[in-house]
C-alpha cells in the first residue's frame, strides 16, 4: 500500500472555486484512518495552508506534514516546526526583483510569512485573494529585507510564451537557481535544492518510507520533479500537457471531479 500521497493545490487538489470537494474530504479521512500520509505540496508558503489543513482535520496535526514554498520548506503541521528550509540568497533575490522592475512585471518576493507583490495588478489580484497573506509593495527594491530569510521570488505574467522568453534571456542572473513555471501564469525562482521533488525526498527520509511507497499528485511542470520522486505519479486531466510523459496514470477526473477519491478507489479499495 502506498505509504504517503503528496498532492499540489491549485488545479489539483481544489477546483476551480478554490475550493475542496466534500467528497475528496471524506476520502482524505479514509486515508488518514488507514495510516496513510496525505501531504499538501504546494508553491505557497505554508501558513496559506491552514484553512485547508483545517478542512482535511490535519491542522496542529502531530505526525502530519506540510510542503511548501515549491520544496522550500518541509513542516510538521503541530505548531508549524520547520523540519527542512532552503531559501535563496538576499543578492540574488534583490537583483531578480529589479529586474522584474525593470520589465514592469507583477513580482513577488516570498518571506516564511509574508508575500510582499510589486505591481499588484487587477488580474493578479483577483486570482490570490483571500489564498495568502499579502503586502504590496510600491519601491524599486527590497532593502527593507535585508536580514530576512527570502525563501522564492516569482514574477507574473499570463502569456506564459513571454515567460519562457524571459527566462530565456535572464539565464545568467538566473544561474545556480532551480527555475519552473507553474499555475499558467508564474515564472519561479527557488534555491536549486528546493524543488517538491525534493521535498517529497526528504520528507521520506524523514518518515522512513521507501519513496517507492509514494505517490504523487500534480498538474503542472513545477510538479515534474515530485512526479519524478514518486513510486505512482498521478496527473489530473486538466493537466498541462508538459507534464504529461512524466506521469504513470493521468485520472479521468479534472480538478473539479473528486481526483481523490478516484485515486482511493483505485489504488486502496
Amino acid at each position: 500500500m502506498y505509504k504517503v500521497i503528496a498532492c499540489d493545490l491549485d488545479e489539483t487538489l481544489l477546483n476551480d472555486q478554490h475550493e475542496v470537494s466534500q467528497r475528496d474530504i471524506e476520502t482524505i479521512e479514509k486515508l488518514s484512518t488507514m495510516g496513510v500520509k496525505f501531504v499538501l505540496a504546494t508553491g505557497r508558503g505554508y501558513n496559506t495552508t491552514f484553512d485547508l489543513q483545517k478542512k482535511l482535520d490535519l491542522y496542529e496535526k502531530p505526525n502530519e506534514y506540510t510542503i511548501s514554498f515549491n520544496g522550500g520548506m518541509i513542516t510538521e503541521n503541530r505548531k508549524n516546526k520547520a523540519l527542512y528550509m532552503r531559501g535563496i540568497d538576499f543578492d540574488k533575490a534583490s537583483a531578480l526583483f529589479r529586474e522584474g522592475v525593470r520589465r514592469n512585471l507583477t513580482v513577488h518576493v516570498y518571506t516564511e510569512d509574508v508575500v510582499y507583490i510589486w505591481n499588484y495588478c487587477d488580474a493578479e489580484r483577483k486570482y490570490t485573494e483571500g489564498r495568502m497573506p499579502i503586502e504590496e509593495i510600491f519601491c524599486d527594491d527590497i532593502d527593507f529585507l535585508k536580514g530576512q530569510q527570502i525563501i522564492k521570488t516569482l514574477y507574473m505574467d499570463t502569456d506564459m510564451n513571454k515567460l519562457y522568453q524571459i527566462a530565456d534571456e535572464i539565464k545568467k542572473l538566473t544561474e545556480g537557481l532551480a527555475v519552473s513555471y507553474s499555475s499558467n501564469r508564474y515564472l519561479e525562482f527557488n534555491n536549486r535544492n528546493a524543488n517538491k521533488g525534493l521535498g517529497l525526498r526528504k520528507l521520506a527520509e524523514i518518515l522512513n518510507v521507501d519513496p517507492a511507497d509514494t505517490i504523487a499528485v500534480g498538474d503542472h511542470v513545477n510538479d515534474i520533479t515530485m512526479l519524478n520522486q514518486a513510486g505512482l505519479a498521478i496527473g489530473v486531466r486538466n493537466s498541462n500537457p508538459g507534464i504529461m510523459e512524466h506521469c504513470d496514470v493521468i485520472l479521468e477526473a479534472t480538478n473539479n471531479e473528486d481526483p481523490i477519491t478516484e485515486i482511493f478507489n483505485r489504488y486502496y479499495k
